[in-house]
Parts: C-alpha cells; sequence; structure tokens
C-alpha cells in the first residue's frame, strides 16, 4: 500500500508539474485593457509609405552582416502600400554592383519609443537566402555605435528555416559576435499564406517576445550596467529583408524566390495606461 501510495504521489507530482511548464509555456500577452494606442500606421492610404512616419536606410554596403541586396531610396518598386498593406520587395537586379534591391523602412528621426506593447501583423516572403526582419535600434546608434545602442529583433525568419522565427536581444555584453545574444526561436504556421502577429512587451524590468500573443522568449534587466541593458532610452523601429548574409544566406539563395514580398498590415505602439 505504501509503494501505490507513493506511485500516485510521484505521478501527482509529474502532472502538476506538467501543468505548470504548460501554463508558463502558454502565457498570453497582457491584458489589453492595461494600454493605449500612442503611435500606428494602419496603411489605409495608397502610395510610398508615410513620409511623416518612416524613412529609408539607403545603400548597399552588407550593413555589417555581409548582406548582398541595395536598399533604395523611396522606391515604389521596392515599398509601397495598397489595398491596405505595405509591401517590401526584395528583387533580382543590378543596382550600384549589387545583384539584388530591396527596401529598409525607418522611423528614425521620425519617432522614438521607450518601453511599450509594438504589435506588427505581417506576412512573411518564402525563399531560401531571404532574410526578413522587424526589429530595432538605439536612437544613439550614430554616436555610440553597435553593439553599445542596443538591438531588439521583435522578428527574424531566414528562408532556410520555414517553420520558426527568432526573437532576440543584442547589447555589448550579450551579442552575436561574442556568441551571448539572448535569442530563443519559435514555431511558426503557414507564415507565408497567413498574416501572424509579432509583439514585444517592453518595461524597465524586461522584454518579452510573443507571436500570436504567445510568450517565447523573455529577457530580464539584470540592474548591472548599460552593457547589458541599454533599453532605458529611445530606440526606433526598423522593417526589412535582406538578401544573404551571415545568418540568412547560410545555406545559399533560392534564385527562384524573386520577387519576394513582406506584407505589413499594421504597426501598433502603445504604452501604459
Amino acid at each position: 500500500m505504501f509503494l501505490q501510495k507513493a506511485h500516485l504521489n510521484y505521478l501527482l507530482l509529474i502532472a502538476i508539474s506538467f501543468y505548470l511548464n504548460s501554463c508558463s509555456s502558454s502565457k498570453k500577452t497582457s491584458d489589453s485593457n492595461q494600454w493605449k494606442l500612442t503611435w500606428s500606421d494602419e496603411f489605409n492610404y495608397t502610395g510610398l509609405p508615410d513620409s511623416n512616419k518612416w524613412t529609408y536606410d539607403v545603400g548597399g554596403n552588407g550593413w555589417g552582416n555581409n548582406e548582398l541586396e541595395y536598399y533604395t531610396n523611396a522606391s515604389l518598386a521596392n515599398a509601397h502600400v495598397n489595398n491596405g498593406t505595405l509591401k517590401i520587395t526584395a528583387i533580382h537586379e543590378d543596382k550600384a554592383g549589387r545583384n539584388y534591391t530591396s527596401a529598409r523602412l525607418v522611423t528614425k528621426g521620425k519617432q522614438d519609443f521607450t518601453y511599450g506593447k509594438i504589435e506588427i501583423r505581417a506576412k512573411l516572403p518564402a525563399g531560401r537566402g531571404l532574410w526578413p526582419a522587424i526589429w530595432m535600434l538605439g536612437a544613439d546608434a550614430a554616436k555610440v555605435g553597435w553593439p553599445l545602442c542596443g538591438e531588439i529583433d521583435i522578428m527574424e525568419h531566414v528562408g532556410y528555416e520555414k517553420d520558426s522565427v527568432l526573437g532576440t536581444i543584442h547589447t555589448k555584453a550579450y551579442n552575436h559576435i561574442l556568441g551571448t545574444q539572448k535569442s530563443k526561436k519559435t514555431y511558426i504556421e503557414n507564415p507565408y499564406s497567413e498574416f501572424h502577429l509579432f509583439s514585444i512587451e517592453w518595461t524597465p524590468e524586461k522584454i518579452d517576445f510573443f507571436v500570436d500573443n504567445k510568450l517565447y522568449n523573455h529577457f530580464e534587466n539584470e540592474h548591472k550596467t548599460v552593457a547589458e541593458w541599454p533599453f532605458d532610452k529611445p530606440f526606433f523601429l526598423i522593417m526589412n529583408i535582406a538578401v544573404g548574409g551571415g545568418l540568412g544566406g547560410k545555406m545559399g539563395i533560392d534564385e527562384t524566390a524573386f520577387p519576394a514580398l513582406l506584407e505589413v498590415d499594421y504597426v501598433r505602439v502603445y504604452s501604459r495606461k
């Protein structure tokens, strides 16, 4: 009898542990009533992205990642809005010594953000060698440089891993050059045919990463130095499709993937009520 009771207690402990882990892994975003919308682009217009909200990083210098594209300036071929969505398009064409063009939209100089909930509903481009990203850099990047400025990768996807996305933090202490970046991967279903919601909740104490409101990465403020936590200052938003690069190009490039489309339904930024 004692052995039977002990066995039952053991099974009960396993069941409780499984339940708690399941609850933790399925944690949702916080109650929407806690937030108020402070900035957005709903893309309910036609033409180039709203110049009051977006500008462009321009050039083909590899962008520190050995990328192969040339980012254009206000080209409708690479970034345009119609039918309620923003289309960022990577094209296989020659420009300024590069074999691909794309767009890298930024809110730099237009709007910065410190803390809050940031949501982007988007459908991803398919193709090996593509590297779409929705991310943030510290507004002081030009002054202090990377990685001291800090980087928040809300969503990264590489075309050779068709079923997953990444959420990552880079700082002076934690970055991919050192191999110490704070990164996690999560499964995503039908990223190329369906829109998904990519978001973070950013407070003075932590940054949480979500896909479709499900938590998959959590980074806490260790209260050490700016080398670990440079996230108490303004950051700007970036959306782009890179081609090739140190991460995106690991498995080569599928030349049949072009033109490649990152389609964005909306970008919304909330602050605590």
